[in-house]
């Protein structure tokens, strides 16, 4: 029995040219070139109409999709040049019209759309987008009431972001010069196309960064401003982009994009919304002329004021003086107490005087030459007997009966002889001057020196001088 693995009817092991079979085969690349060549052939430009979905930005810049309907699906690409220049920022569930062309992609056997121009496809489509972008930065926070600043009375410095060719400019400068004369920034950019919505972001992030007190004056208000126009013309200021810098700019800012019955999401983030551009003139700073007539109002008030609180204290001080007693009736008692003190003073002196008089008449009485005389004589005496006591205590005065002091290097008296090892160099204090002597630092045995009997001297006793009082007797005092 025959093996069906080699079997020429159920099939050959190796590849062989079949009887009546001149087709040749053909590799995988070759018949996907042929296929791409045949695609990119056929639908060299396509637009498509679908729903954006799967969209995703890589780092590089290209843009990556699909474009759904109710029954197929096609894969799209869009290389970063062409994405760069899309008004508005694609999102999942939006309907767009796209142009480009077929082409195949090898590697994954599948054929997608090379998308060169997107756009949204119409007016209802643009509406959605912007309803979802507004929900979502709604959700976020950005156009909550509570964060919104209060606008400065009168700013001294106002910043405007628009363009500076067109109406705008030219509005809100006129409205200023007559309602109040400001210093203006202008910060120019391009208010729609491609590009605007990122121009516009940066501008209000780039007054934000001014520091305060730098080269360029940082402003107190900010406002963005553009003229009317359609939903697409204005949708500059509906970009993620804008809303982000305007709700997060620390300086308050008004928007001022369109007429009034134009509404954009910058709207929503701003501190404030004008109505038009030269509203927003209106409302960035107070009428010059007003603020000098209420300045005059409030002087006039205060000076009237003034006057009235002045005529009222002086009408209470003209009735305060009518009541008040006089000058003589306040100082009349005690003008008369003083005269009445200063005459019994007078009395006082006088009997003060008389009685000191008569004390020292009884002193001088008292005093006689011959007491004074006795009362010299025994100070005389006392300071002889101090003298004496004074130059027998004189440490000098026994080298004169040989003996010698015993000094230290810094003059200090050495009293022991450990004192004089220790010392090692000694001065000899003689009467008549001072040797240098070493000291053996080895102790020796002193020598025998006998006691010397001192004479008893009897203790001389004096009679003190005879006193003023007579009549007292005299003590004996020993000396």
């Amino acid at each position: 029995m025959a093996d069906p693995l080699f079997d020429t009817q159920a099939g050959r092991l190796v590849a062989e040219p079949a009887a009546g079979d001149n087709a040749m085969a053909i590799s995988v690349g070759e018949l996907s070139g042929r296929l791409k060549r045949m695609v990119e052939g056929e639908f060299g430009h396509v637009r498509l109409r679908g729903e954006i979905s799967g969209y995703k930005r890589a780092t590089s810049g290209h843009v990556y999709l699909a474009l759904k309907d109710e029954s197929a699906v096609i894969d799209g690409v869009m290389w970063k040049g062409s994405a760069a220049g899309l008004a508005f920022r694609p999102e999942d569930g939006v309907e767009v019209v796209a142009t480009g062309r077929l082409t195949t992609f090898p590697g994954r056997s599948k054929y997608q759309i090379v998308i060169e121009r997107m756009e949204l496809a119409g007016a209802g489509a643009l509406m959605a987008l912007l309803e979802k972008l507004k929900a979502k930065l709604a959700g976020e926070g950005l156009f909550d009431p509570a964060r919104k600043k209060p606008l400065p009375f009168m700013p001294r410095v106002i910043g405007v972001v628009t363009s500076p060719t067109g109406a705008v400019i030219r509005d809100i400068l006129h409205r200023l010069e007559d309602r109040c004369p400001t210093h203006v920034l202008v910060w120019p950019v391009k208010v729609q196309g491609a590009g605007a919505a990122e121009e516009v972001a940066a501008a209000v992030r780039g007054f934000d960064a001014l520091p305060e007190g730098g080269a360029v004056p940082r402003p107190d208000l900010v406002i963005v401003a553009r003229g009317g126009g359609s939903i697409e013309d204005l949708w500059a200021f509906n970009e993620e982009a804008v809303v982000r810098a305007v709700a997060g700019c620390s300086i308050p800012i008004i928007s001022a994009v369109g007429h009034e019955t134009d509404r954009t999401l910058c709207d929503h983030a701003a501190d404030l919304r004008a109505p038009t551009p030269t509203a927003a003139a209106e409302i960035a700073v107070p009428v010059l002329a007003d603020l000098r007539l209420t300045l005059d109002a409030m002087a006039n008030r205060t000076q009237r004021c003034a006057r009235r609180h002045v005529e009222r204290a002086r009408e209470r001080l003209e009735a305060l003086a009518r009541v008040m007693p006089t000058r003589d009736r306040l100082l009349g008692p005690q003008r008369q107490r003083l005269d009445d003190l200063g005459m019994r003073g007078d009395r006082a002196l006088e009997r003060r005087v008389a009685r000191a008089r008569g004390e020292l008449n009884h002193a001088a009485g008292a005093i006689r030459p011959a007491t004074l005389e006795r009362r010299l004589e025994a100070a005389r005496r006392r300071l002889t007997d101090v003298g004496r006591l004074v130059d027998s205590l004189n440490p000098d005065r026994i080298l004169e009966r040989g003996y010698a002091r015993v000094e230290a290097a810094g003059g200090a008296t050495v009293t022991t002889a450990d004192a004089a090892r220790d010392a090692g160099a000694l001065n000899l204090r003689f009467r008549d001057g001072a040797v240098a002597v070493q000291v053996d630092g080895s102790p020796r045995p002193e020598p025998k020196v006998e006691p010397k009997v001192e004479p008893k001297v009897e203790p001389k006793v004096e009679r003190s001088p005879r006193r003023a009082y007579p009549d007292k007797p005299e003590q004996p005092r020993l000396i």
